[in-house]
């Protein structure tokens, strides 16, 4: 084992592991830091049949196993933060932050389906705009706007990574088989590791007063902050601010 304790970091439905680029840094001095991209995302491991959350969380515990691991630290953004209780769940995390976490809805109602209709509509905006992406991206104007939905701030990726975000939402063979999905968290209760959840201030895909609120009563052992200034992916907005959001979980 490394002098430094192991934190897995998972990323939302869609991305990929350059979602943590400008956190890693930040954690490196503290953490042996594992960024994967999950299965069926590009760059991740192909998948075989249809893609759930838990077949995607089946392989993050391969991975682990891989690497000689019984347990880690687990940090997630909205399907990665999912995965992190799902690992928990499953006695392979020492703590959990979840990052406005999905799963906490009832299948098929009105909170999931209008959540999995504005990924759609940036899945179908990205797709529209594809043949022109690394030229719009130039500027910070447009990356705030295309953005919107998921970053209050948008422009603050550099037009290299918001290219690279568009080609890893167009190249995601898993994304509508999970923004379909009939899963939802179980309770968890007793928490197996303690378990910090981080609500953006300005979510748009997964909002504190909704799913918050369904979180507290399914993971009733959770404690709960929010991140101000951000949006569903605050990597974007405050790579800062998750780092320490991190930080304060594991500890």
């Amino acid at each position: 084992m490394p002098d430094r304790p192991p934190l897995l970091l998972l990323h939302g439905v869609m991305m990929s592991a350059n979602a943590w680029a400008g956190v890693v840094p930040l954690l490196a001095d503290r953490f042996e830091v594992i960024a994967p991209t999950a299965a069926g995302h590009r760059g991740g491991p192909a998948l075989a049949g249809r893609a759930t959350v838990q077949v995607l969380t089946d392989h993050a515990e391969r991975h682990l196993d891989d690497l000689g691991l019984d347990t880690v630290h687990v940090a997630g953004n909205s399907l990665g933060a999912w995965m992190a209780l799902e690992l928990a769940r499953r006695g392979r995390a020492r703590t959990v932050c979840a990052l406005s976490p999905a799963g906490f809805w009832t299948p098929g109602a009105t909170d999931q389906t209008r959540s999995a209709a504005r990924l759609r509509f940036v899945r179908r905006l990205t797709r529209a705009s594809a043949p022109v992406t690394p030229v719009v991206m130039r500027s910070a104007l447009v990356r705030r706007l295309s953005m919107r939905d998921i970053a209050a701030h948008g422009d603050r990726l550099t037009p290299e990574a918001a290219t690279t975000a568009a080609h890893d939402l167009l190249g995601c063979d898993a994304g509508l088989d999970l923004l379909a999905t009939t899963e939802a968290v179980a309770p968890l209760d007793p928490l197996p590791c303690p378990v910090t959840f981080v609500w953006p201030e300005h979510d748009r895909i997964f909002p504190q007063r909704i799913n918050g609120a369904t979180a507290r009563r399914v993971v009733p052992g959770g404690r709960h902050e929010v991140l101000p200034g951000t949006g569903h992916v605050p990597m974007i907005d405050d790579p800062a601010l998750c780092a320490e959001a991190i930080i304060r979980s594991a500890t």
